[in-house]
């Protein structure tokens, strides 16, 4: 065409007219070319060339003439224009028609003096069989003949190989541009399409498959034509390069006569074009459709099945309001122009009509109003909503964008005309933005086309430790180790992988100088035995040489290498070497003194393998065996011997408790590390199934169903050592302050502690009733418990108070008798005889109720019994510091005796029989209990739900 100074050329596609145009734009330049179509027109003031649609080519004089795909003469809907244009358009010098060899007989047979020219194809077309889409080879496409199936086949390929292009006569031009540019980019290797791809698209595809041999052509579900067949599967291959063609999904392999068709463009000449008359006659409907509808008289040229155009037609002149406004030729001709309108829609023949009725009726008095125009573009001007939702709108507009182009329809044609191809441009954009996001893995297409390019990949890793792959997400760097998007299917895994191991080897080099400078502070193990750096687990803890000395294993990826290991690990053991002899200060020290000889020595070393805390029963013979210099040898370093536990109070802090338990878990080799209980707890739940050693180590000794701090315990140990524990005590309030409990609850503590718990009730005492102050004892406070004496005192100083009310209201009735009032004598019986109403108050008497043992030795061995001949001692003569009520062996305030003493039996509080002046003495008469009295405390504190000892008992049930 360029070869002439003026050309038309028409073209099956709006697509392929854009494209077209461009390339001649590209040549010549914007202001010698045009492009029209139904929704577009673009014509400049000097015009040499038009590109155009086939339906919308323009009848001028031009020095050449061309029609591309001219064997659509033959089609059942649009064949009627292309035979048109055969038998009526020429140019003036060349006269040019483009299609397939089938077409020779009937041009030959139409066309007077035409001459033919043959282009053989320069690479070959062969077929490959049956694919499944999994094994689809790259730079495929796959055909489908619905919406739905190419959704489907579309959102498949996604999943399986990355993502795919999607191509349907239905988007529009611009969307289908954008859908191919991709493609041809190489963002994507596949491509999902109707039959849209058979004609004018001209695209880099080396394999089609056929999803389905059948389509549904508007009327009825038909096979596919050879034809149409050789024309999809002729778009494999490209120039000189070979292209296949086969079937997938549930197509059935093709017959070999087809394929055979197919591979060597064998065809059956077409036989019948589609012709309808283009004289046409407007005097009134009646002539117009008979006019249309009018034979051919050719037997080449025969009628095709009725065309939208003509189906409303005659839906609208049988309407009574459209049939009285055609009044003469012109009105139907306007009418003819209103029903060629397409039916971008789709919706119903029935609402097509209804909206062509309507710009009928605006045209005849003048145009389409604006107003009604905005209102109709304003609710498709939206770009939210999902793919179905886009394309929707955007058909919608394209009947719009057509309606605009029509000379003379709207008011303000250049701003309508401008005003819904924006819309329609922005609805393309969002549909081909909506396809794109749910038929393609950007990530992948992305990775796909740099490594067809041979380029290396660009990765990059932010200060958050999230790694960029050509910009696309690939994973995150946690710590010193890469984790990639679980998103990533297995092959791009590998190509992210690869690409992002390149970007984090300088990265690995950097993070290791930080985090080998960085402070302790910014370290931390947790109770399971990580290592944190910050939120990353850069390692754990491992057994060592000893409970002391952990080992150290790091988290770091082997693409990091060695070097970067060998430092990790390194800044990891001195953190945790710190760590240790920071918190186990004490424990080292003791360790390595060498002034510490003999047993000293060797229960040191008892107490460095038990981290610090040890049950005084299991050391119960080596504590008999230390004398008082090797006690206070251990006591200068902070050892304290305690009545149940031997111990070193600062080591029950919770920072060396949280430690010790991980330190014990790695020396026992345990799969899940109990953890330390909340800090700051007096008391806290006692599960069964968790072993009593776990509560050891975690500073607490069962007791019932609690377990108390052992520190605490030994305080309240100070407290019992003053009580008569044979005669019978109560609680006082600073029993109940230490263990922050309850009465109740402090009953059953010292149940599970030895001691038998007796409940009883008793008339509560008022202050407020009582005439009288009770007396305080000398050197207590006020609530020191009563006498016996005060007890008695108390209790007839009530009875008097009582007897004088009596008499006072019997002297207040007498008086009223002798006033003439009148006094029931129920109510004074009732109120002479009611007794007083008191508050009763509980108490818990306590008294010393060990279990007997077994294995106690007889009379006679070792350490004699009260009354033989060398008789234990006396507590409390030997005793430093506190009463001889109770005291249990071991008596000083930690729990030791004095040099030289003999070891007691275990009593009072320990165990045994306890003895004390409270106690039965010998030619003496028992002594009366004090009078009760009762304690208030604190509510108890609440243990957290989360208590780390429910996963104690899961560990115990596994072993």
């Amino acid at each position: 065409m360029l070869g002439h100074r003026t050309g038309v050329i028409g073209l099956p596609l709006r697509l392929l007219a854009r494209e077209v145009y461009d390339r001649i734009v590209k040549a010549r330049g914007p202001s010698v070319v045009a492009l029209v179509t139904g929704e577009e027109r673009i014509v400049p003031e000097r015009v040499q060339y038009w590109v155009a649609t086939t339906e919308a080519m323009p009848e001028i004089g031009a020095d050449f003439v061309a029609i591309d795909e001219i064997q659509l003469c033959a089609d059942p809907e649009r064949g009627h224009v292309f035979t048109d244009r055969l038998l009526n358009m020429r140019g003036l010098h060349e006269t040019l028609f483009l299609g397939s060899d089938t077409m020779r007989p009937a041009i030959a047979a139409l066309v007077p003096g035409v001459q033919f020219q043959r282009r053989e194809r320069f690479s070959a077309l062969s077929w490959s069989g049956s694919k499944k889409l999994s094994r689809m080879p790259a730079r495929s496409a796959i055909v489908g003949f619905s919406v739905d199936d190419v959704y489907a086949m579309a959102e498949l390929i996604r999943r399986q190989k990355g993502g795919c292009a999607v191509v349907m006569g239905a988007l529009s031009p611009r969307t289908r541009n954008a859908q191919v540019e991709m493609y041809q980019a190489g963002e994507v290797d596949y491509l999902v399409a109707t039959d849209a791809i058979g004609m004018g698209l001209n695209l880099d595809i080396r394999h089609v498959a056929f999803s389905a041999t059948h389509k549904f052509d508007g009327r009825r579900v038909r096979p596919l034509f050879p034809h149409e067949m050789g024309q999809i599967a002729g778009r494999a291959g490209r120039h000189t390069e070979s292209g296949t063609f086969g079937v997938t999904g549930e197509a059935a392999p093709l017959d070999e006569g087809l394929i055979d068709a197919i591979e060597n463009h064998r065809f059956a000449p077409i036989q019948r074009l589609t012709w309808r008359n283009t004289r046409l006659e407007f005097g009134t409907t009646e002539r117009l459709v008979e006019s249309l509808e009018a034979p051919s008289g050719h037997e080449l040229l025969g009628r095709g099945r009725e065309a939208d155009d003509l189906q409303v037609l005659k839906s609208l002149r049988d309407i009574p309001e459209i049939r009285d406004r055609v009044q003469g030729g012109k009105d139907v001709r306007l009418l003819w122009d209103v029903c060629r309108v397409p039916d971008f829609r789709g919706i119903s023949p029935a609402e097509h009509s209804s909206l062509l009725a309507r710009i009928f009726g605006f045209l005849q008095d003048g145009a389409i109003p604006s107003d009604w125009l905005a209102r109709a573009v304003n609710r498709i001007d939206r770009t939210q909503g999902d793919i179905d939702a886009l394309s929707k709108r955007l058909a919608y507009i394209r009947t719009w964008t057509y309606v605009a182009q029509r000379n003379g329809w709207v008011q303000d044609e250049s701003h309508w005309r401008g005003e819904t191809r924006a819309v329609e441009d922005r609805l393309s954009d969002a549909l081909h933005a909506a396809l794109t996001q749910r038929f393609v893995d950007r990530r992948t297409s992305v990775l796909l086309r740099r490594l067809k390019q041979k380029e290396s990949l660009v990765a990059e890793v932010n200060d958050k430790g999230e790694v960029t792959v050509e910009g696309e997400f690939a994973g995150r760097l946690e710590g010193f180790r890469f984790r990639p998007d679980q998103t990533a299917t297995a092959d791009e895994a590998k190509m992210l992988n690869r690409a992002s191991y390149e970007a984090l080897r300088p990265e690995f080099s950097l993070r290791a100088d930080r985090f080998y400078n960085s402070p302790d502070t910014e370290l931390d193990f947790t109770e399971q035995g990580g290592l944190m750096w910050g939120t990353a687990a850069v390692g754990k803890l491992v057994k060592g040489a000893d409970a002391l000395h952990p080992g150290v294993e790091v988290f770091v990826d082997e693409e990091a290498g060695p070097e970067i290991s060998e430092k990790v690990k390194r800044r990891l053991q001195h953190f945790i070497d710190r760590k240790v002899a920071a918190l186990f200060e004490p424990l080292i020290t003791l360790q390595k003194d060498e002034a510490l000889t003999g047993l000293a020595r060797g229960f040191a070393f008892r107490l460095v393998e038990s981290l610090g805390v040890l049950s005084r029963d299991t050391v119960a013979n080596e504590v008999k065996e230390l004398d008082q210099d090797a006690r206070g040898a251990l006591r200068k370093h902070g050892v304290r011997f305690g009545q149940f536990t031997i111990f070193m109070p600062a080591l029950l802090k919770p920072a060396p408790t949280r430690l010790r338990l991980v330190l014990w878990s790695l020396a026992e080799g345990l799969d899940e590390f109990p953890e330390s209980p909340p800090p700051g707890l007096v008391t806290i739940p006692h599960i069964p199934e968790v072993p009593d050693g776990y509560y050891t180590l975690s500073g607490y000794r069962p007791a019932g169903d609690r377990a108390i701090r052992i520190d605490m315990l030994e305080r309240l140990a100070d407290l019992l050592r003053a009580q008569d524990t044979r005669s019978g005590f109560e609680a006082n309030p600073d029993m109940l302050s230490i263990t922050g409990m309850t009465l109740e609850q402090f009953s059953g503590l010292m149940q599970g502690l030895g001691y038998a718990a007796e409940k009883g009730e008793r008339p509560k005492v008022k202050a407020a009733e009582t005439p009288v102050v009770e007396p305080v004892a000398e050197g207590e406070g006020s609530d020191a418990p009563m006498t016996e004496e005060e007890s008695v005192l108390a209790a007839e100083t009530r009875a008097k108070w009582e007897a004088e009310q009596a008499e006072k209201r019997r002297a207040e009735r007498e008086a009223a008798e002798a006033a003439g009032e009148v006094v029931e004598e129920t109510e004074v019986a009732a109120e002479d005889a009611a007794p007083v109403e008191q508050e009763m108050e509980v108490f818990y008497t306590f008294r010393w109720a060990p279990k007997p043992r077994g294995n106690r030795r007889p009379q006679g061995e070792g350490q004699g019994r009260r009354g033989g001949g060398n008789q234990q001692r006396r507590e409390g003569g030997a005793r430093e510091g506190g009463s001889r009520e109770g005291a249990p062996r071991e008596a000083r305030a930690d729990g030791e005796r004095p040099q030289g003493n003999r070891e007691k039996r275990e009593g009072g509080f320990g165990g045994g029989k306890p003895r004390g002046k409270g106690g039965p003495k010998k030619g003496g008469k028992p002594q009366q209990s004090h009078s009760p009295k009762t304690f208030s405390s604190r509510p108890e504190k609440k243990a957290d739900p989360d208590s780390p000892f429910a996963i104690l008992a899961t560990l115990k049930d596994r072993k």
